[in-house]
């Protein structure tokens, strides 16, 4: 297999281009459509995609929601501010979380959030210098973080969120992520509706989505970055539509690299997937040979990102950077709140 260097999958954005807000209407984003086999494209908006689905097709949708994980604090001893992201639940009350500044946010430390409605007891440093919390409070532990917590949007984005839903696909319902699965954000209620009238099966996973999915590459050659690993479920009916559309020949169409990771964790050697739970790491690349999805609707990512990676292992990494290129020529919005391709 080739081996591959970051710099392969590197494009020019103008920083301009970087959504900051979210739109009024959430399917009036505009939709780039590109032919994997042929890198052909054509511009819409995202209210057509039912043009593009055909009845039998799977439309695969990751139910994640996203958490209030972002929480700001104190330490109990010095006052000293900190910031505390929370990026996994490892036990009830015990997760494991990114802390700013962490050098000295060693075990024993005890922050304070909301005047001590919340505090957090740092257990111990695990890999990438995470640390696990355990946390004690009146109460149920969500309610008490949706009065405390803000969303966790991405660095990139530096425009307060003024509706918190609309970090959340209108489908969202098992909480768990740190980020949005962001291409579902271009649904509605209505247009699922569509889909559904129009003979299109919809199947839903969970994935929960971790700060890992964001983390740069930093190695040249690609093989050397590190993927942090996900909980994702596959409920039996989701898996029972996924199959039918596999042996009935019909396409199954992933919203979303998290829905895409799912599935591809999940299938066995032919494709085929049950009911399971599980981590998954996978790493998906050029040279990679998908077992289960055949096409992917998608946001535009950040350049060298694994997200890239992933897009260009489906429709060739010459197809996906011209893609790109045209995608900066013709002024789309890109990234969380941004517009979206659907590769085909």
């Amino acid at each position: 297999m080739k081996e591959w260097k970051k710099s392969d999958f590197y494009f020019d954005l103008p920083e301009e281009l970087i959504a900051q807000d979210p739109l009024e209407d959430r399917s009036a984003s505009r939709m780039l459509v590109l032919d994997k086999k042929t890198g052909e494209r054509e511009h819409h908006f995202f209210r057509e995609i039912t043009d593009y689905l055909a009845p039998g097709d799977c439309l695969v949708l990751n139910n994640t929601k996203v958490i209030p994980a972002r929480l700001t604090g104190i330490k109990e001893t010095t006052g000293a501010a900190v910031e505390l992201l929370l990026l996994k639940r490892r036990e009830k009350d015990v997760w494991e979380t990114l802390v700013k500044p962490g050098k000295k946010a060693r075990p024993g430390t005890v922050i304070c959030f909301g005047d001590g409605i919340l505090k957090g007891e740092i257990l111990e440093v695990v890999e990438e210098g995470n640390r696990l919390v355990r946390f004690s409070y009146q109460g149920i532990f969500e309610e008490v973080l949706d009065r405390l917590g803000e969303m966790p949007l991405p660095p990139y984005i530096t425009h307060k969120l003024e509706d918190k839903n609309r970090y959340q696909t209108v489908y969202a319902r098992y909480e768990g992520s740190a980020a949005a699965p962001t291409a579902g954000l271009h649904f509605t209620g209505e247009l699922l509706k569509k889909i559904e009238e129009k003979g299109v099966d919809i199947a839903y996973v969970t994935l929960h989505v971790g700060l890992g999915t964001f983390r740069p590459v930093k190695a040249e050659n690609i093989l050397e970055h590190h993927m942090h690993s996900e909980s994702y479920h596959v409920p039996e009916e989701a898996a029972e539509k996924i199959n039918r559309a596999k042996s009935e020949g019909k396409r199954v169409i992933c919203v979303g690299t998290t829905s895409c990771r799912t599935v591809e964790s999940a299938a066995d050697k032919s494709g085929m997937l049950k009911e399971c739970s599980g981590d998954t790491d996978i790493f998906i690349y050029p040279g990679y040979r998908f077992k289960v999805m055949d096409a992917l609707i998608t946001n535009f990512h950040l350049p060298e990102s694994t997200l890239v990676m992933l897009v260009s292992a489906l429709a060739g990494r010459e197809n996906v950077l011209d893609a790109y290129r045209e995608a900066v020529e013709e002024k789309y919005r890109f990234f969380s709140f941004g517009d979206c391709m659907f590769v085909r």
